[in-house]
């Protein structure tokens, strides 16, 4: 499974609380904040090292979340935000993470102080930072859909695409808008450590698109769709099972709680590690067909009931991703055509997450990329799951380009959008209610 089929750990990522870091002097917060994180997490590249070789199983990314950083700051005398993103990034540059997540602001129902000056500042924060993530989540199932902060994050966004625009726009490739965020959530770029979570836990990502699809090349062309979906069950077995022994000897020798293991079946760019070549495995002729989001529901599901029975702790967001840049196969459907805007929407009513790693013509109106998130936000509204979107304005780019980022974040071809105005509909602001299914207590 390791040397043929990508199986691997995608992330261990240390969750680290950051509340008794406030204080009323930006300098203290960041002095606290840089203290703690390489107190915490000095040995946590090194022991996942030893792990790593130890068991012969690769562990590809290593990464911090912190308290969302808009609750941190808000208590100085003179905010700076930016000072504090540059700060976080220094402390996960000294104990060499890949990424540290957290510059976060939680506005499902209204913006405070604090979260409206970390908001401003995230363009600026990701243009002056390497390692830094950032996440706002603008909607629950509970409160219903913050539109002001929607508006107001698609011109952040595309704000930020511009400052990075040298760089294809990867500022927005590390911002990302949620609703019902996961606090426990391992996964860049939306990962922090949430009010409820211990002081520090570690938190596991699996992943294995490849042995999934491996497994089901196995069967006979003529199996049911029920043996297909027992046969993921029991790979999603296997693949927990060897996350949380992993994580579980981590936390153990980081003398650190073992939090959670996310089930999420996460692609790589690389060949042969895509959740688009499991909907092939099942007999559509590529992501986007008819049957594709069939395919991702039962692949979901699938994923879900076998991992659980591997783990008493499972958590963050569980099932499978769709990032169209990070997927060898998803990134060919939608150069081919097979693949478009609203296929994927479609898709994300039953995935993981939503609308993640998708490139669009970097002219596009911020009151179109608003209506972008305003529809996520409402199918994990009404459908009480996390979706998120991270969308990437390629600024000077167009429909028939690429954007280029290489590594795990891969590359994505452009991808048309509708052209038709969403502006009337954004602008008017205000709050759209929670579903009366929000009224369950």
């Amino acid at each position: 499974m390791i040397k043929l089929h990508n199986l691997d750990i995608r992330t261990v990522t240390l969750a680290l609380s950051l509340r008794d870091c406030i204080d009323s002097d930006v300098n203290v917060v960041c002095e606290k904040i840089y203290n703690k994180i390489t107190k915490y997490a000095k040995n946590l590249v090194a022991y996942a090292d030893d792990l790593e070789n130890e068991y012969s199983i690769p562990i590809i990314n290593k990464r911090i979340s912190v308290t969302p950083i808009s609750l941190i700051g808000e208590a100085c005398k003179d905010p700076d935000y930016v000072k504090i993103a540059q700060t976080l990034d220094k402390a996960g540059e000294e104990v060499g993470v890949n990424f540290i997540g957290g510059f976060s602001a939680l506005v499902e129902k209204g913006c405070t102080r604090g979260d409206n000056l970390l908001i401003e500042s995230i363009p600026e924060a990701l243009l002056k930072t390497e390692r830094l993530c950032s996440s706002v989540n603008l909607a629950t199932s509970k409160a219903g859909i913050n539109m002001d902060a929607v508006l107001k994050m698609a011109h952040i966004i595309k704000q930020t695409a511009e400052y990075t625009k040298d760089r294809d726009s990867i500022g927005a490739a590390k911002l990302v808008c949620f609703c019902n965020s996961a606090s426990d959530n391992p996964f860049m770029a939306g990962a922090y450590c949430g009010f409820g979570e211990p002081e520090c836990a570690l938190n596991v990502g699996v992943s294995g698109p490849g042995v999934v699809r491996a497994a089901i090349e196995q069967l006979s062309k003529d199996a049911d769709l029920t043996e297909v979906a027992a046969t993921i069950k029991q790979i999603a077995y296997k693949i927990t099972s060897t996350g949380e022994l992993v994580g579980r000897k981590l936390a153990k020798r980081l003398e650190i709680p073992f939090g959670v293991i996310d089930l999420s079946l996460a692609p790589t760019p690389a060949e042969g590690d895509s959740v688009a070549g499991i909907f092939q495995a099942m007999g559509l002729e590529h992501a986007g067909a008819h049957g594709t989001t069939a395919a991702l529901a039962m692949l979901n599901d699938a994923v879900k009931k076998g991992g659980i029975m591997a783990s008493s702790h499972v958590g963050g967001l569980s099932g499978a991703f769709i990032p169209v840049s990070e997927d060898a196969g998803m990134i060919e459907a939608a150069q081919k055509g097979c693949l478009t805007f609203d296929k994927l929407e479609a898709m994300t009513s039953v995935c993981s997450v939503g609308i993640d790693m998708v490139a669009i013509p970097g002219d596009t109106p911020a009151e179109t990329i608003a209506g972008m998130i305003a529809d996520e936000m409402a199918i994990g509204m009404i459908n009480k799951k996390t979706t998120a979107v991270r969308i990437i304005p390629a600024i000077g780019k167009g429909v028939g380009e690429k954007i280029h980022f290489g590594g795990l974040l891969g590359e994505a071809p452009i991808m048309p959008v509708n052209s038709l105005s969403s502006a009337g509909f954004v602008n008017r602001g205000g709050r759209i209610p929670a579903p009366i299914h929000s009224l369950n207590n």
